[in-house]
Formats: C-alpha cells, sequence, structure tokens
C-alpha cells in the first residue's frame, strides 16, 4: 500500500505486511543437545543459527575495520558512493557528531528513532538525504552479526560477546552466560560495558538500541533507556566519557507468542524474535523514544494487539464492513500491563494509514482526559491534540493537519447532536475507546454509532463486561463489551501478567471490624441499612485506629528508595470508602484521633468526592464522578469546602469548590499521590479506575466491590516501581474474599488465586519461615559478625547466604505476625549486614575486568539492604534527641539508636567516626545543624591539610582538586589532573615508594577515600 505522508503532529507512516511481528502459536523446537555446553559452545551455536537465517557474519579486529564496514553498508542501502572527503565529513556530523566527545546515547537514540535521514553536503555543495536505516521498507535494511570485538580505548579492556549489525551500526547487543548460571550476571555485565567502554573510540556501540540476555535457557530483553549517569573527564585527547545506566533487572521482558506462551530457549528465541522481519519491525516501528529521553520497547502482547487492530482495519475496509461492529473489537490487557503505551502506538500508526482522516480517541471522565494527554504527550509531545471544549473539539475535526485527537465521550457526544451533516461521518474514521467497560454502553455511546457511518469501533480494557458481570440496566442489546466492540482480538490476563513481573501480585488482608449474623452478607442488605450498621462511631474509630498502627508497616515507611531526583521512604495509600457520607465521617475520625498530636507523627489526609448518579449503590461498577462538584448537596459541598480548606492550610495552596478550584484541587491531590508527598486520600469512586500512581502500594476498603470494579480498585495498588515495592497492598474491612475469587476467576482464571495473591502469613511458615530460620541457623553456626572472613571463597559463601537471608525476610517482614517468630534480633541482624556491606564495598573496590569478582559469581541483595537507608538528616534529628533527654549533663554516651542508625546506613559507613566524635561533641546549646556544617567544615579542613602535608602536595592545585571532585563525586584516575598537583620528582629515587606511580597511585587512593568520606555531609558540597 502506498504511504501517506506524516502529518505536523508526528503521525508514523505505516506499512503493513502479512507475516506478523509475533508469531502466532509457537512450538518449541526439539533439541539434540546432550551434555555439558560451554559459553563458547553456546555463542557459537547461536551464531550459526543466525546465518541459517540469512545473517551475514563478519568479524573485525580494528574499530577502523567497523567504521569501513558501515561505509560500505550505508552505501549499499542508499545506493550511493562516498568520496573519501564526503564520508569523512558525513561519519563526523552525522554519526560520531563530536562535541568534546563520543555522542551522547540518547542523541545517538533519537538519531535512530526520529532523526533516521541525515543531510550529507556533497563535494560539489548539493545536499543529499542518506538514511541510516530504512523505515519504509524494512527488508532493505542488511543485518550482519559479529563476535568478540575487543574494545582497547575504554577503561577497560573489554571484549563483547555477540553484536548484531544494522547497515554497518551495531543496534542490538547480546550478552551470553552458559548454562546454569543465572541470567543476571549477563546483565550486570552489560552495565558494565556501558560505564566502562560503550562511549570509546567512535562511539558506535552508543548506538545500540536493543540488549538481549541469555544463559541458554532463560532469554530476556530490554531498551536501552537513557537515563545517563554522567561521568566527564578530561584527559589531554580532551575525550568526554559517558556512562549510562539500564533500568534496573526488574524491567527486562520476555518474549511471547501471540497467545502470550513465553519463549525463553535461545533457539527459540533466535527462531522468532530474531527472525528478520521481526527484529526490523521492532527496531523500526515498536520502538517509542520518549520526551524524557528513554527509549521503550513494546513487549509482544502489545504488539500483537496493535498489528491485530490494523490489520482489523484493513480487512474490515476491503471487506467494506466498516461502521458496523465487525469492522471493529476490543483488546483485554489486564490494569497496569501498559495499555496506554499499546494505544499510543495504534493511533499513531493507524493515523498513518492510506485513507484514514482521523483517529479519536475516546476517554470517559475529566480526570481519565488529562491523565491520558499526559501519558500521550509523555511520548511524544504534541503528538495529539487534547480539547478543553466543545467547540475546540470542533475545530480539531475541522483542521486536516490534526490527525490524533483525545476527547471525552460526554465532548464527542455534545459535537454529534448540532452537527448532523457534519462532513467527518462519511470520512474514514477510526475510534479507540479507552477503560471501554464503563459508560461507552449508554445513550452517549449509540448516539455516536449512528452519527459516524464509515468508522472501525476498538475499544481497551483490563476488565470486560462478560455475561457473567453485565449490568441489568440499559440497552439489552449492549451489555457485553463483544456487544459493544465486536471481537476479541487479543488478550493479556492478570495471570500473564503477574507471571511475566509485569505487574505486582497482591497481598490481601481480611479485618473483622463487626460480627453478622452468619445468614446475612453485605451484598443481601440494602444500601442504607449497611450504612447505618457500618457507620457505627465505636467501628469507625476501630477502623482508623487500625489504619493509623499498621500504616507504617503496610506503606513500608522504614524503606528508602530514590524518587525522581528525591529519597523517599515508603509508599502511600487510598482510602476507598462506600459513599460521602462514609468518606466525611472517616476524614473527621482521622481529624479527630490525631488532633493535638506532634507533625512528624500525623498522616497527611485529604479526601475527594463529586457528584455521581447511585454512587453509593454496590456492585460491580464503580460509579463516575465528574470533576465538577456544583451537583452536590450543600451540606456536602459546604464539608468538602472545609476539607479543602485544611488540605490549604496543610500544603500551602488556595483552592475551593469552584468549577475551575476543584479542578486544580483534584490535579494537585493527584500529583502528590504520584510524588508521595502525601500519606493517604480519601475516596468514594475517583481514583480508583484509571488513576496510574507508582506510589501507591496500600488500599483500605470499606466497601462493596466486585468483578471488574473489585479489580479495578485493587489494580491501583500493583504497578511496578523497584524492588522495594513488590506486591500490591489491600486491606479490607468487610469481608471481600468470596468476591475477590470470584474476580480472579472471571478475568484471570479458575486457578489463578494463588498466583495473584500473596498467601496469608499462616500459609508461609513451611514455604518461607522455616527456611528463614535454617539459613539464619546456618549463617551463626558459619559465621559471627566480628569475625574476620578472610578467604574469598568464604566471603562468597556469606554473600550468598545473607543474600537469601535478606530476599526471605523482605517478603516475610511485611506480615504482622512475623516479629514474634523472628529469630535475630535488630542488633545481631544489623551487625551481618555491616558486614555485608563491607563485603560488598571491598569488592566494587577491588573488581577490575580480569578478576570480575563482583558481578560474574555473585549477586548483591544490595538494594534490599537499602531499604533502611537513613541519611544524615536522621542521624541529627536523633542527635538533637539525644542532646535533648542529656541536658547539659556530662553524660555524652552514644545512645544505641545512633550507632545502630549509622551501622544499618551503607552511606555512612565510613563516615562513623565523624559521627561519633560529633555526638561528644556537640554543645548543649545552639542549632546542631550550624553545628554540624561547622564541624564537618574544620575536620575536612584538617584531613586534606594532613593530606598534602604528608604527600608534599601543591596546595592550591590540591585543594581546586578536591574542591572539583566533590561536585563531581569522584576523582580522577587518568590523566594529569593528579600529576599537576605532585611535588617535583626526585632526580635520586631512595626507595620504590620514591616512585612517581607509587606515589600518584598512593594519592589517588587518598584522596578518593576523602571524597567519598566527606561528600554529602552538607558542609560546603
Amino acid at each position: 500500500m502506498t504511504i501517506r505522508e506524516a502529518s505536523a503532529v508526528g503521525v508514523e507512516p505505516v506499512v503493513l505486511a502479512s507475516e506478523s511481528t509475533v508469531v502466532g502459536l509457537y512450538e518449541p523446537e526439539e533439541t539434540d543437545r546432550a551434555g555439558y555446553q560451554s559459553e563458547a559452545e553456546l555463542e557459537a551455536a547461536f551464531i550459526r543459527q543466525l546465518q541459517a537465517q540469512a545473517y551475514e557474519y563478519v568479524s573485525f579486529t580494528s574499530e577502523d575495520e567497523l567504521i569501513a564496514n558501515l561505509r560500505t553498508q550505508l552505501e549499499a542501502l542508499n545506493d550511493y558512493t562516498f568520496t573519501d572527503e564526503e564520508w569523512e565529513r558525513f561519519f563526523a556530523q552525522s554519526i560520531r557528531t563530536r562535541s568534546g566527545g563520543g555522542d551522547k546515547i540518547a542523541e545517538k537514540t533519537r538519531r535512530i528513532q526520529e532523526d533516521h535521514v541525515q543531510t550529507l553536503i556533497r563535494d560539489n555543495g548539493e545536499s543529499k538525504n542518506i538514511r541510516l536505516i530504512d523505515k519504509q521498507h524494512i527488508h532493505n535494511n542488511r543485518l550482519q552479526v559479529t563476535n568478540q570485538y575487543v574494545v582497547d580505548t575504554g577503561a577497560h579492556h573489554t571484549r563483547y560477546d555477540v553484536t548484531v549489525l544494522v547497515n554497518g551500526l551495531p543496534l542490538v547487543h547480546i550478552e551470553l552466560k552458559r548454562r546454569g548460571v543465572p541470567i543476571r550476571e549477563a546483565f550486570n555485565q552489560i552495565n558494565r560495558y556501558q560505564r566502562d567502554s560503550f562511549w570509546a573510540g567512535a562511539g558506535l556501540f552508543g548506538y545500540v538500541q536493543i540488549f538481549v540476555i541469555s544463559n541458554g535457557t532463560q532469554t530476556k530483553y530490554y531498551s536501552n533507556t537513557t537515563r545517563f549517569d554522567h561521568v566527564t573527564e578530561s584527559t589531554r585527547g580532551k575525550r568526554e566519557s559517558k556512562a549510562a545506566n539500564s533500568d534496573s533487572f526488574e524491567f527486562t521482558s520476555w518474549w511471547s507468542d501471540a497467545a502470550n506462551k513465553p519463549i525463553t530457549d535461545l533457539v527459540d528465541f533466535t527462531r522468532t524474535f530474531f527472525a528478520k522481519h521481526t527484529l526490523l519491525a521492532l527496531l523500526t516501528r515498536y520502538c517509542v523514544f520518549t520526551t524524557a529521553q528513554k527509549l521503550l520497547v513494546m513487549r509482544p502482547y502489545q504488539i500483537a494487539a496493535t498489528e491485530a487492530i490494523l490489520q482489523r482495519i484493513l480487512t474490515a475496509s476491503a471487506n467494506k464492513q466498516t461502521g458496523t461492529v465487525a469492522g471493529g473489537g476490543y483488546i483485554w490487557h489486564t490494569t497496569g500491563s501498559g495499555k496506554t503505551l499499546t494505544s499510543f502506538k495504534t493511533a499513531k500508526l493507524a493515523a498513518g494509514m492510506e485513507g484514514i482522516d482521523k483517529v479519536i480517541f475516546v476517554v470517559d471522565r475529566k480526570d481519565l482526559d488529562h491523565q491520558t494527554i499526559k501519558e500521550y504527550n509523555r511520548f511524544a509531545e504534541g503528538t495529539v491534540s487534547a480539547n478543553q471544549s466543545t467547540n475546540q473539539l470542533s475545530r480539531q475535526i475541522n483542521d486536516p493537519d490534526t490527525s490524533i485527537i483525545v476527547t471525552t465521550i460526554q465532548k464527542l457526544s455534545n459535537f454529534v447532536g448540532p452537527n448532523r451533516k457534519h462532513a467527518i461521518y462519511t470520512g474514514h474514521v477510526v475510534l479507540i475507546f479507552d477503560e471501554c467497560h464503563r459508560s461507552q454502553f449508554g445513550d452517549m455511546h449509540t448516539a455516536i454509532t449512528k452519527a459516524f457511518r464509515n468508522y472501525h469501533l476498538f475499544g481497551f480494557t483490563g476488565t470486560p463486561i462478560f455475561a457473567a458481570n453485565y449490568g441489568s440496566s440499559g440497552n439489552v442489546q449492549l451489555r457485553t463489551t463483544a456487544q459493544a466492540f465486536g471481537d476479541q482480538l487479543h488478550t493479556y490476563t492478570i495471570v500473564d501478567a503477574i507471571r511475566d513481573k509485569n505487574v505486582l501480585p497482591f497481598r490481601i488482608d481480611y479485618i473483622d471490624t463487626i460480627k453478622m449474623p452468619d445468614a446475612v452478607r453485605d451484598a443481601e442488605i440494602s444500601a442504607i441499612d449497611t450504612e447505618r450498621a457500618l457507620l457505627a462511631p465505636e467501628r469507625l474509630a476501630q477502623v482508623v485506629g487500625y489504619i493509623r498502627e499498621h500504616f507504617d508497616q503496610k506503606t513500608r515507611r522504614n524503606s528508602s528508595y530514590t524518587l525522581g531526583q528525591k529519597r523517599v521512604l515508603g509508599f502511600n495509600s487510598l482510602f476507598a470508602t462506600a459513599s460521602i457520607r462514609a468518606a466525611r465521617a472517616y476524614y473527621m475520625e482521622f481529624k479527630r484521633q490525631q488532633e493535638g498530636l506532634a507533625s512528624d507523627r500525623r498522616l497527611s489526609i485529604g479526601i475527594v468526592y463529586s457528584y455521581a448518579p447511585n454512587a453509593d449503590a454496590p456492585g460491580e461498577t464503580l460509579a463516575d464522578e465528574a470533576v465538577d462538584p456544583s451537583q452536590l448537596t450543600a451540606d456536602d459541598r459546604a464539608f468538602l469546602d472545609e476539607a479543602i480548606r485544611d488540605y490549604n492550610a496543610q500544603f500551602g495552596t488556595a483552592y475551593d469548590t469552584s468549577a475551575q478550584g476543584f479542578e486544580g484541587y483534584y490535579e494537585d491531590i493527584s500529583r502528590r499521590l504520584a510524588e508521595r508527598t502525601i500519606d493517604l486520600v480519601i475516596v468514594v469512586n475517583m481514583f480508583l479506575t484509571g488513576f496510574d500512581s507508582k506510589t501507591l502500594n496500600t488500599l483500605w476498603v470499606d466497601k462493596s466491590l466486585r468483578t471488574h470494579g473489585l479489580i479495578q480498585a485493587f489494580s491501583r495498588t500493583n504497578r511496578i516501581l523497584n524492588s522495594v515495592k513488590t506486591y500490591g497492598n489491600v486491606v479490607c474491612f468487610r469481608d471481600l474474599q468470596e468476591d475477590t475469587d470470584e474476580a480472579i476467576a472471571l478475568f484471570g482464571n479458575k486457578a489463578a488465586g494463588g498466583l495473584v495473591l500473596l498467601k496469608p502469613y499462616k500459609e508461609y511458615p513451611e514455604e518461607y519461615l522455616e527456611e528463614y530460620l535454617e539459613k539464619i541457623g546456618e549463617l551463626r553456626a558459619r559465621f559471627e559478625p566480628e569475625q574476620m572472613i578472610a578467604s574469598e571463597a568464604e566471603q562468597k559463601e556469606f554473600i550468598r547466604r545473607f543474600g537469601k537471608i535478606l530476599r526471605l525476610r523482605n517478603i516475610l517482614a511485611s506480615f504482622d505476625d512475623f516479629e514474634d517468630d523472628d529469630v535475630i534480633g535488630e542488633a545481631e541482624f544489623q551487625d551481618y549486614r555491616s558486614v555485608y556491606v563491607d563485603l560488598y564495598t571491598e569488592m566494587r573496590r577491588g573488581a577490575d575486568l580480569e578478576k570480575e569478582v563482583v558481578n560474574d559469581d555473585l549477586v548483591f541483595e544490595i538494594e534490599l539492604v537499602k531499604q533502611v537507608e537513613v541519611g544524615v538528616d536522621y542521624v541529627l534529628m536523633l542527635v538533637e534527641k539525644h542532646r535533648e533527654e542529656a541536658g547539659d549533663g556530662e553524660d555524652k554516651e552514644i545512645p544505641v539508636e545512633i550507632r545502630r542508625a549509622v551501622m544499618s546506613s551503607p552511606s555512612l559507613h565510613n563516615k562513623r567516626d565523624l559521627i561519633e566524635e560529633f555526638v561528644h561533641a556537640v554543645s548543649a546549646f545552639g542549632d546542631v545543624d550550624e553545628q554540624w556544617r561547622a564541624f564537618i567544615e574544620q575536620r575536612r579542613s584538617e584531613e586534606l591539610a594532613a593530606i598534602i602535608r604528608d604527600e608534599k602536595l601543591r596546595e592550591g592545585p590540591a585543594k581546586a582538586l578536591v574542591e572539583a571532585a566533590m561536585r563531581n563525586g569522584y576523582v580522577p584516575t587518568e590523566g594529569t589532573a593528579i600529576t599537576r598537583i605532585l611535588p617535583p620528582t626526585p632526580r635520586f629515587r631512595r626507595s620504590a615508594s620514591d616512585s612517581h606511580d607509587e606515589k600518584k597511585r598512593r594519592v589517588q587512593a587518598a584522596l578518593a577515600a576523602y571524597v567519598e568520606r566527606f561528600r554529602g555531609l552538607g558542609a560546603a558540597d
């Protein structure tokens, strides 16, 4: 088919081949492999398989050969022969693009994804377009494979396993480990390459878009995300070194077939993922480079769903089925699995198809409108046009350059009424409905589908409406998702997502708060009677007391992690209540119980609700609350105004319940939930569907939920964030166990309960607690905290044992009952943890390319250790508390809590003596922070002066080097920076210790220890 020109909003052209990117159903290849297979044999077999799949094998002994091959491949792709001068010019400006050094990986990623056509200035002055990759006719691209490529110009001598070249550029890198070795070691190996050598020389390996890691048995892939940790060092050659860190291992992906069956063995993975059509489609069509300069590679189920929709558009158009249910369909992808990215790519590709006039993405409420626009524009700024009014929607529909529109179903319905003869109704339109399990089944849906005549209608949902969970109201012909949208085009259930670790499992607690007759259940009591029974003041006080008592434990407030640019503790939560009346009552009870408490002991509480028809009715569907409080009763609105005034006083804002003020309040509270700056928000239905915040980990529930409403609400908690967030936490104050089991059976499968939910604590002892207690016993029998672990073998054994204990403890510590069963005290545990951190630090410093001690043989669970990370601010708070308790007496004994805090913190480990000396020296009067800054400034000055004196360094240059190192976070190891501060070398050396190299090494080590010791302590850095 021909390609329509991409519009001004960045619509992608698309060519659909009959060959699918994701294989439909895959049967694993039978293997004749027997016996041991070395890593070299695994690599050789992999390359042979690629050659059999029409990859050309090439070998390079130098970077010059790699660059010469690149020139040859680009000449073939573009049917053009460079002169030597043209090639040098093009390579320098459009491939290498020097800016003091090798190009940033972000810029190279953008060049492949967005700017793949570069301009060559020919010798005669004319311009010519040169493609780096052909995105319109993907099989014009040439695939080569090379292995064991050596880099000598990086931080270390490096030898890469296998690289796939596309038109001569390294775009896919594969790291292999032998069978039986954890796949994570290959992941860690790539991280070292990114840090140490991908930037070296011309930096061509900075073009890698996709990484593949495999141990033969398990194989995963992930994108070269561009969250950089820049490390810049100027050397004599003015080289700029850049280190890039991939996402954490949690964000690597499995490949699968279209039925979501994982394809993990390297042989099977190679047959499918490395099929030429599939790999080229991934690189050219199914990557998204976001405005945050992060590359996302779509997962197989997302690609399969996108292609199913595009294929349906083609077949329905050819068969004249537009304007009917047969011309559309729906995608069932469980909540949290990335529907926004799938719909975004689908909308862009559909808008680029020949003959498509508009793609209209329809959301259900204003809050989803805001969030969808934000998500779409996160992928590509300005790609979609949002609208704030029906008039603006009309202008966008009339604008031929606006190909993708995001609007609400209400605005689209309002447009349809007075514009009955608009040309858009006969245009070729794709309508995509987000969260199509809700009110699209009503009169608005009917009006829209009657007005448009030449359309395709598609829906995305995490919880479809089936015959088993449809409502009894409304049009009898539109009660299920299939009736409204057509065929189910692709499915990815909650079971699939949890198996693939694309969402977290749930852990559900059922808390008894009131005894009811055995024959009566919540759902069988009328709403008003249920409210009367369950809103008794005694019960409300009990529920709020339970939340306050268990809040820190459920939201992991003793665990820290980095969010954006700041360090935060734990997560936050929603409290789902049955009605506005209940929300108000709970809000007042929180105020009552927290009245008079110090600010650091109070939970920050918000409340948000608005009018919704039948909002209090129990059942499957969560009623839609408009972001407009004007229809609330006078009493409910007055209460909300008062609650917003509390919020304004707490956060320094100025909102109210006017239309604009409430919208601002809603957006602000959404932002605070996402940024973890509010602890708990009380809701009725708002935020329980469509809202996405990765920092939410707990849902407190005091309302009846069933089927799709239950799954939607629970799924607010199970977005993957990091290794600290291990599950979605749900605490039910009503008996929802049967409803939960039914919902999981409906939206997963009959055997899904044990997979989706973490088991109750009483079911863990045999599986986890007994193993934990056994590991503790073995650790104590073999190692004592104060014991020196001398041999490397013993050190590795300790790391393995304690790392296993950390993982088990991470799960068990979330249960209330574990504290009584734990056999190791906090002090002893911290002692062992200190040994663990010491070994980690030592191995990190001693590891080099030859030893590869840290990552090749071991997996440190250092992020679990950092869950209890405390900083200087926390320690100073303890110091101030100690000073106040001690008064002006002479007792300067360091309290246990300060010593434990310092011992438990990896970042404070080498600062212990400074903190303890400060505790002894701190005055009973004056500001602790000011005394600390003065103390650290004095010690910094004294210790640097000692290094300068002992090593006879040049004082001015030495101080300047240290100040730069304090800012950058490291002391340079190469170049002349250290040499310039050394004293003149004596002509006649008296010993080896006086040699220039030894002196340089000793000074560098001393200054590195100094920077690590004082950086971050808040004096002058």
